[in-house]
């Protein structure tokens, strides 16, 4: 028996969800079940976790990349001084800048800005020119009149999208067999790429474990 998504619950724990988030959350249950996310508690738990910590409790819809100078080398220690070969302060608070910096020539951003124009967006964070393509042609799968997203990057966060670009990308990745072994780190690196952020995770996942 599918796990029903507890609106109010949710909510509970993401009291200043953005409208969209809420919007999608309200008429999700048919994406978690097509995606089999809502098949088991440990499928949802971890889903939950991990959109909760990606998405800034539901209050984020694209990334913000606007960091101090002290900020930068914690977040990108190999890239920024003293380990790295670039000086925070000339990146400090300049978005633009440090987006196709840091994500320019990798994860498929190959034109001048890309790294800017696919900066992480919608619940799981999605982030490169290849990751928005690949979403365009998992959903077209199912909804051929799904929006091409490599076009129209912020309709990632749509309300009547972002559901469903992060349970494709969750299926992509393997996340719910990952889930099933309960396993915060497989499922972490798989979404994240590493372990960043790795103790927000955990605590989020406990407390969702506690209301589903």
């Amino acid at each position: 028996m599918a796990i029903r998504l507890d609106l109010a619950a949710l909510v509970q724990l993401a009291p200043n969800a953005r409208s969209s988030y809420r919007a999608a959350a309200a008429a999700g249950q048919p994406v978690l079940d097509r995606y089999g996310i809502s098949a088991n508690r440990l499928r949802i738990a971890h889903f939950l976790a991990q959109v909760l910590h990606e998405s800034g409790a539901l209050t984020l819809l694209v990334e913000n990349l606007n960091y101090s100078a002290k900020r930068l080398p914690q977040v990108w220690p190999k890239r920024f001084a003293p380990l790295g070969p670039l000086d925070p302060a000339d990146y400090a608070n300049q978005p633009e800048k440090l987006a196709n910096s840091v994500y320019g020539g990798r994860m498929g951003n190959v034109e001048p800005g890309d790294g800017f124009r696919y900066r992480g967006r919608g619940l799981l964070q999605l982030t490169g020119r290849e990751a928005y393509h690949q979403s365009t042609q998992a959903l077209r799968l199912l909804q051929p009149l799904a929006p091409d997203f490599e076009r129209d990057p912020d309709a990632v966060a749509a309300s009547e999208w972002c559901l469903q670009v992060a349970a494709a990308e969750w299926d992509r990745k393997g996340c719910n067999l990952l889930a099933d072994q309960d396993s915060l780190h497989r499922v972490t690196r798989a979404i994240n790429g590493g372990l960043n952020g790795l103790g927000d995770r955990h605590d989020w996942l406990m407390r969702v474990k506690a209301l589903v």
